[in-house]
């Protein structure tokens, strides 16, 4: 019995049309995956589902979710429904999240709305969610911002608001993108016990296909909004009909980053560099200290990429965010000759024409309110305002593959695989010496990951930018790093050149990361 029925389904912004004619049935119990590249009209799809498209969407055919037609549901009736009956796990955690509230008020306040839960039942509620969901030190957890937290253990709160009220209908849209393969395992294992224990109906979509055997009933491939082929997962996986399907699964490995040449000059460095939350014990206050970033030393060569590799939570994004002091740090950061830390706040600014960031969720860190070109454009306003500045921003569109006619175009009207080459573009219209990547790929299917590589190496080659990148894809980290660091609770287990971590690592944490990794 189909607990979800799509019928004919389109979708349109103005005269452009982004899904065309989509049918297809979810039974009970059931998980279908919904795979494709960037842009094919996955998510938008799965958003009919609760109603949950946005503004300005025109909607033609039928969606029923759980027996209730949505298109023509009262408010009322989608609350309801979206509580009790279906939930979602965002692509993008940190845009899912207030930033405003700590994470256990945003878990308790769909348990207390939809299960009538309080006082000590609703604390014993969130502790059980965020321990299923593969969580550690939930009184912590529980205390923090969003931003406190890692890519990865945000992610993980995602998943345990969306299954913290038991739906019957689960749409997890790229759930395990901000995961290490450990974490992604026990993810995906947690999504499978789910489904037997609740019975559980499951719309997943993904761009990794290697995740689907053993999680999904069935498949279907979309591209350019259209359906181009569905079956079972065996069908989909070792008899694809369409050559789409087939260069989906056929996405070849990356060769591993060939050695750098010579030694070049260090660019930035690092000198005992740690980072320390919250507060010390007072009277009658126990302490809140936690050492999120132990003493770290290393030095970024021009030309030279630097991969931090570790599991979510292990300090990779902040040791990104001390290097660009968007945080407060102790030891040292230095950038050349300089020692940023102990300027003024104008004398970090102008430094940072030198060291710029790509943030790990790029809808997230891009200014909904301001044209694509105007984003772009922002930090050449600042150092050089006297530069042409459109020449400036359609240069650099160029590079990083835009098409000029984008130019006025909003955020939200692009792909995550197209605002990730927005965010590279913010930060190399610059033309800066370092380059800080926060999992620039996490996020993207794998022909769009491809993409992504070679436009970085491309453009290193290119500048002679040094790269921090952070990742906890190591098939990304091999294709792009000459030097690894790896970390683990904030503190550095391993590190050396790429080809000697990654062939014959020396430490059982890093021969685990290598092993669930690359196999």
């Amino acid at each position: 019995m189909s607990i979800v029925s799509v019928q004919n389904l389109s979708i349109a912004f103005g005269q452009n049309e982004v899904v065309s004619d989509v049918s297809f049935d979810l039974d009970e119990g059931d998980v279908l995956a919904i795979v494709g590249e960037s842009g094919s009209g996955k998510s938008l799809t799965a958003a009919t589902l609760g109603a949950l498209t946005p503004d300005g969407a025109a909607l033609s055919g039928k969606v029923i979710t759980a027996g209730t037609e949505m298109n023509g549901a009262s408010s009322r009736e989608k609350r309801r429904l979206r509580g009790n009956e279906i939930s979602y796990i965002f692509q993008e955690p940190m845009t899912a999240l207030n930033p405003l509230h700590k994470i256990r008020k945003q878990l308790a306040e769909g348990m207390a709305l939809h299960q009538g839960l309080s006082g000590n039942a609703l604390d014993i509620a969130i502790d059980d969610i965020l321990q299923k969901v593969g969580l550690k030190d939930i009184q912590r957890i529980t205390n923090s911002y969003p931003h406190e937290l890692s890519g990865g253990q945000r992610q993980r709160v995602v998943i345990a608001m969306a299954l913290a009220n038991k739906p019957k209908i689960l749409v997890a849209d790229e759930p395990t993108t901000a995961l290490d393969a450990t974490i992604e395992r026990q993810v995906l294992d947690l999504l499978i016990d789910l489904r037997r224990e609740m019975g559980l109906s499951m719309v997943f979509i993904t761009h990794d296909l290697r995740i689907l055997p053993g999680l999904a009933d069935k498949v279907l491939v979309m591209q350019s909004g259209k359906i181009v082929e569905h079956g079972t997962t065996d069908q989909i996986l070792n008899s694809p009909k369409e050559a789409y399907t087939q260069a989906l699964i056929s996405a070849a490995d990356y060769a591993p980053r060939a050695k750098l040449k010579g030694k070049s000059e260090t660019i930035a460095s690092s000198h005992d560099l740690q980072v320390t939350y919250g507060k010390p014990a007072a009277f009658l206050r126990k302490s809140t200290e936690f050492n999120a970033l132990k003493p770290i030393n290393f030095e970024i060569r021009a030309g030279e990429s630097i991969g931090l590799v570790g599991e979510s939570g292990s300090g990779k994004s902040t040791i990104g965010l001390a290097m660009m002091k968007l945080i407060a740090s102790q030891g040292e950061v230095h950038l050349g000759d300089e020692i940023l830390d102990g300027n003024n706040a104008r004398t970090i600014r102008a430094a940072r024409r030198n060291i710029q960031m790509v943030f790990q969720d790029p809808f997230g860190s891009l200014s909904p309110r301001m044209t694509i070109g105007d984003i772009i454009g922002e930090g050449l306003k600042i150092h050089d305002p006297k530069a042409d500045i459109q020449a400036r921003v359609l240069e650099v569109m160029a590079e990083v593959g835009l098409q000029a006619d984008w130019i006025a175009r909003y955020p939200h009207e692009f792909s995550g695989g197209q605002r990730q080459r927005i965010s590279i573009a913010r930060a190399i219209i610059l033309r800066p010496k370092v380059l800080i990547l926060d999992e620039p790929t996490s996020a993207l299917d794998r022909t769009v990951q491809t993409q992504i590589v070679e436009l970085l190496i491309a453009l290193q080659d290119k500048y002679g930018m040094g790269y921090l990148f952070i990742s906890h894809d190591l098939a990304v980290v091999r294709a792009i790093c000459h030097r690894i660091i790896v970390l683990k609770s904030g503190e550095v287990v391993e590190q050396g050149p790429a080809h000697e971590v990654f062939d014959n690592p020396q430490e059982e944490y890093t021969k685990e990361l290598v092993k669930a990794a690359l196999g």
